[in-house]
């Protein structure tokens, strides 16, 4: 991990206007500049470690992350994907614990660094900031109380079409209009699914003699989204 320091200015982000600190003020954005710093992952490289103790926030300028927790016997759960402008580290900052999950890129990825005293200052100077953050944990629960009850009642075939479409929401498609804008091993497929990496290698290969989806290596076109949409049952 890379961390320098960071010369250009929040304001001219073009993520600034969807970011949490969209409403600061100018001289609230001047500190800002001053307080931030800029991290450089390569893909695979660790931002932060479960139960490590947070410093700060990031937010993502540009790439993809994903944030992960393993369990006693090191099995790894991908719980959240993130992407440019969303901020990362947040929930431990906020509660003052240390990180219940560990966060890697999926890719090269560029951050910003805000330190803890920086966060909490601008938090206690604008109220809209604070309730962005309250907002975001509260989208953050229903996304956790929704994977649990697609763990506990759907299965597999089914949560493998839903991850699909979760990662097209996510990052979007490539130029072709088909190709899921993200590669990820089956492995880290399988732990999105939640389910042995054999299970979702299985699945996949289901679905491509269906020919719902197409694969590349790494890579997966969605040739019949209709198909794969009523798979994952999300019209119920």
């Amino acid at each position: 991990m890379d961390l320098g320091h960071c010369s250009y200015d929040c304001r001219d982000c073009p993520n600034c206007r969807i970011s949490v600190f969209s409403d600061l003020k100018n001289d609230d954005f001047e500190k800002l500049n001053y307080e931030k710093s800029v991290v450089t992952l390569h893909k695979g490289q660790v931002l932060f470690l479960q139960d490590s103790k947070p410093h700060g926030l990031y937010c993502i300028k540009k790439g993809k992350v994903k944030i992960y927790r393993r369990g006693s016997e090191g099995k790894e759960q991908i719980v959240r994907l993130a992407n440019d402008a969303d901020v990362v580290g947040y929930r431990a900052l906020l509660s003052n614990e240390n990180y219940q999950c560990g966060a890697a890129a999926l890719e090269e990825t560029t951050l910003c660094y805000v330190p803890k005293h920086m966060v909490e200052q601008l938090m206690e100077d604008n109220t809209v900031i604070y309730k962005k953050m309250v907002n975001l944990l509260a989208s953050d629960l229903k996304q956790a109380e929704h994977k649990l009850s697609d763990l506990a009642q759907k299965p597999v075939r089914e949560r493998v079409a839903e991850s699909l479409f979760l990662l097209k929401g996510k990052y979007g498609l490539e130029s072709d209009g088909q190709t899921l804008n993200v590669v990820l091993s089956r492995e880290e497929l399988a732990n999105i699914v939640g389910t042995a990496t054999e299970s979702l290698i299985r699945v996949l290969s289901d679905f491509k003699k269906e020919g719902i989806v197409e694969l590349e290596q790494k890579r997966i076109k969605i040739l019949d989204e209709d198909h794969l949409f009523r798979t994952a049952h999300l019209y119920d």
